[in-house]
């Protein structure tokens, strides 16, 4: 009976979703607008014929008479409609409608032939224009299709202009609009337009110029074919921003990538302009920037790669749910507690048995009752509700004999999570009524995790980490990823060229040494704040809505702007952390879960020691989100949870998610370590970046003395460090170590040689070393000065 009723409620909870957003509703919509479009057009074709006898029924008679018949190949709905655009509208003009219905429904089906917005626009404004020309050049064509190729429309208003201005005026007038319309419908039209007037006046003047451009032309190509090499390190420094997509570009790398359309770019110098949307190039040509283009081949990992597990039907009999409702009923009777009414809910490893005490019975009278409500039945983790939230029933959760097995396969290709559109979505696994429990990492916005060692811990981080790798594309997403233990998450090892960020001089994309933890923490916080100042110039609040104006094209890459994909920092063991760094984990940690949630940096740390000397207060107040799997006693239940019930879990992936005030029990889903392998497996054999995603360099706050540093034993790589900090105006360690592939160290040495000879400035934060010299030309002088 329980089951049955679990089942119904299974279905009448799921949400329903609209109608206009599904697929299938689109492409039958945009099948019935493509459809009729033909034979709206073949109307108009047939009524260029039969205009006559169309025009002479009474079209009330027409519909009302099923045995009239018209000549029209449309039938009398064609008929009707081309009358009506081309008689009494506008006329011939009237033939843009069918192409416009046809366009939107090929839009719909996803097909994409012109920009819609613009083309509807400019159809329209054409088509009154073109109506208007046609009644004004054919006001005496006789009445052909019975008002002129104008239309009603076309003849009125070429009337109502001629009386107005005359026939020169309204020709003028007539001449003037469609110069604009022009201007506004086609890119650099103007610009087009006036130099063919000036080849037309001055042929000396413009042959002059083209032999001049020409020159120009000659010593740009011989200047950059001088330089080829330095023009590939620039493009390769830009790169991993990756933020010039819908650029021309040439790429010398082994794949080949398909250029748009070239853009004509007015690039102002600096401070012409403080606005960061004025001087764009002009993009209206351009669709929306699409992030997933840098790698437009790549698949996310099919289900069917994931194991199934046991069955996903619960395996509670009868027999068991009649028996424990008996024990409880008879435990609550010996204590002279009556209830009125008792209800199973059936859950993946619990049953949940809601009760309704009889009037006048004592909440705390049953609570008080729960070890004894647990000896009768012989289980552990019996946990008692009272009373359970927004009902008005006492809920008692009782262990299943014979838990199940929930497998992430059957969270991840369930409904709930497929449909769902969370920026960070993420599939825990099922409640306690066996439904796919979904979460937004981006709206928590942090997660501590924490339970006894065994208890699920390490299952849960893997779930976070499959749930996005199921949900984002890699240019949307990256991880950083901090293991002490140095072997929980070696097995993602393999993402680091497509999902993985790190420090420049990192060797290995996993971190684990303790020094790395902290340069990576102080690394992230750059790049909060540098995330912050590009929010600022672009005048948003949070990611999100920066990321759309970037999409959109309203933020130019010149200034700077670049797409920001999330960045989730999932840290395995924390209080190891804790015990080797102290502070100086802590202190960044908690500056980023303060501020770090706008601009989508979302932290995920776990341990299995709860302890308030792990668990600070800081670092609670942060983390409003936790999750407890089973822990040992009460009082690490409350360090976890601020509430008990934690140690009441029965292990195993048994678990209380607690979002807010709230908590939730679920069951984790299982994912096995052969299933982890095939995923990063599947996603490393596919094209990936260059390198993983390398977060700002962060320098110490610790002086190096320049009287130390010896010139006379400078670096072989000093001259060419230095033109190339020069060349890139950044005075960079890590641009360093990447073009001349040395270690960091030997890169810092050269850095503080490059300072001590005054090329480059102190470093100051977060923000590049200042570079003295803005020429190469400067610079030569300056160094042949050092040989001498």
């Amino acid at each position: 009976m329980g089951r049955k009723k679990t089942k119904a409620n299974t279905r009448n909870g799921r949400k329903k979703t609209s109608i206009f957003k599904d697929v299938r509703f689109k492409v039958t919509i945009g099948l019935v607008l493509t459809g009729f479009s033909v034979l709206l057009f073949l109307a108009f074709i047939s009524y260029l014929f039969t205009w006559k006898i169309d025009q002479s029924f009474e079209w009330q008679k027409v519909f009302s008479n099923p045995d009239f018949r018209v000549d029209n190949w449309s039938g009398k709905v064609g008929a009707w409609f081309a009358n009506l655009f081309l008689n009494k509208w506008f006329g011939i003009a009237s033939f843009s409608v069918p192409f416009l219905f046809m366009l939107t429904g090929l839009k719909l089906m996803n097909v994409k032939i012109l920009p819609l917005g613009r083309t509807i626009t400019i159809a329209l404004l054409s088509t009154i224009l073109l109506s208007v020309w046609m009644g004004y050049l054919f006001s005496h064509a006789g009445g052909f299709l019975g008002s002129g190729p104008g239309g009603r429309h076309g003849l009125y208003l070429s009337d109502w202009l001629r009386a107005f201005s005359g026939n020169i005026g309204t020709l003028f007038i007539l001449l003037i609009v469609t110069f604009a319309l022009i201007i506004f419908s086609f890119q650099n039209s103007f610009s087009t337009i006036i130099s063919f007037l000036k080849s037309l006046t001055s042929p000396i003047s413009h042959m002059f110029e083209e032999k001049t451009s020409s020159q120009q032309r000659q010593e740009k190509s011989a200047e950059v074919s001088d330089n080829d090499e330095d023009n590939d390190l620039v493009f390769e420094t830009e790169f991993p921003s990756r933020e010039k997509q819908g650029l021309s570009v040439s790429v010398k790398s082994g794949e080949d990538k398909k250029p748009e359309e070239d853009v004509e770019l007015t690039v102002a110098q600096p401070g012409e302009n403080g606005d960061d949307e004025e001087d764009l190039p002009d993009y209206d040509q351009l669709e929306d920037y699409d992030p997933t283009l840098d790698l437009p081949h790549f698949q996310m990992p099919p289900l069917e790669m994931l194991a199934k597990h046991d069955s996903d039907n619960p395996n509670v009999t009868n027999e068991e749910l009649v028996t424990n409702k008996n024990k409880i009923v008879e435990t609550l009777s010996n204590y002279k507690i009556q209830i009125d009414k008792i209800k199973a809910t059936i859950g993946p490893t619990v049953t949940l048995y809601e009760i309704v005490p009889a009037p006048g019975v004592r909440i705390s009278k049953i609570k008080s009752l729960e070890d004894d409500i647990a000896l009768s039945l012989a289980a552990l983790g019996i946990r008692i509700i009272a009373p359970m939230p927004g009902k008005g029933t006492i809920g008692i959760e009782v262990p299943n004999q014979n838990p199940e097995t929930v497998s992430i396969r059957s969270v991840l290709s369930s409904r709930k999570f497929q449909e769902c559109n969370y920026d960070l979505a993420v599939a825990l696994g099922k409640t306690i009524s066996n439904e796919t429990y979904v979460f937004d990492l981006a709206r928590m916005p942090h997660l501590l995790v924490a339970g006894a060692t065994g208890q699920g811990k390490s299952v849960g981080l893997n779930c976070i980490i499959t749930s996005l790798l199921y949900k984002k594309h890699p240019s949307q997403l990256k991880f950083v990823l901090i293991d002490p233990k140095k072997v929980e998450l070696n097995l993602y090892s393999k993402l680091e060229k497509h999902y993985l960020a790190k420090i420049p001089d990192a060797e290995e994309a996993i971190i684990t040494d303790t020094h790395k933890v902290i340069y990576t923490l102080n690394s992230l916080t750059i790049e909060m704040d540098q995330r912050y100042d590009l929010l600022k110039k672009a005048g948003v609040r949070n990611i999100k809505e920066y990321n759309h104006k970037f999409i959109k094209r309203n933020l130019n890459p010149e200034k700077g702007h670049r797409y920001l994909p999330y960045i989730v920092v999932i840290v395995d063991e924390f209080a190891d952390l804790i015990m080797t760094a102290g502070k100086e984990v802590e202190t960044p940690l908690a500056r980023l879960a303060q501020l770090a949630r706008a601009i989508g940096i979302h932290l995920v740390i776990a341990t299995q020691r709860p302890t308030t000397n792990i668990i600070t207060g800081v670092i609670k107040a942060n983390f409003p989100a936790r999750i407890a799997f089973r822990v040992t006693s009460m009082i690490d239940s409350r360090t976890i949870l601020d509430a008990s019930g934690a140690n009441q879990l029965i292990g195993r992936g048994d678990m209380l998610f607690a979002p807010g005030s709230d908590m939730t029990r679920l069951q984790c889903a299982f994912i096995d370590i052969p299933e982890i392998e095939s995923i990063t497996d599947f996603i490393s054999f596919q094209q990936g970046f260059p390198t993983a995603l390398y977060l700002p360099e962060y320098v110490e706050e610790t002086t190096t003395d320049m009287s130390e540093v010896d010139l006379s034993k400078k670096d072989s790589l000093f001259f060419e460090a230095a033109r190339l900090v020069v060349l890139h105006q950044q005075g960079s360690t890590s641009l360093i170590q990447r073009k001349f592939s040395i270690g960091y160290n030997r890169a810092g040495r050269i850095m503080d040689q490059l300072e001590a000879a005054g090329i480059v400035g102190a470093p100051d934060g977060s923000k590049p070393r200042q570079v003295f010299f803005s020429d190469e030309y400067s610079l030569e002088q300056y160094l042949n000065t050092l040989n001498t």
